[in-house]
């Protein structure tokens, strides 16, 4: 039994692949991940507490946090000979 390992995916990605990686590493449609970050980041209430804890817009924050992600995940070595 091998470890289970969060990589960003490389057959299904829009941008970077990091939902698509976070899907399959849960086992869950890639887009529902894309459609709860979205909704998380125009969520009124979401919004006011981060700004208030972090001083920062959370749609900023957001693609801060995505680009942050999109540097550390590492591609899925599997998936990258195509």
């Amino acid at each position: 039994m091998g470890s289970k390992r969060l990589y960003r995916s490389v057959k299904n990605k829009v941008l970077f692949g990091v939902c698509g990686g976070i899907g399959e590493y849960l086992v869950v449609d890639p887009v529902m991940i894309r459609l709860i970050w979205v909704l998380l980041m125009l969520f009124q209430t979401w919004r006011h507490l981060f700004h208030l804890f972090t001083g920062a817009s959370l749609i900023g924050g957001s693609i801060a946090i995505y680009i942050l992600a999109a540097v550390i995940i590492p591609k899925d070595p599997g998936e990258s000979r195509e």
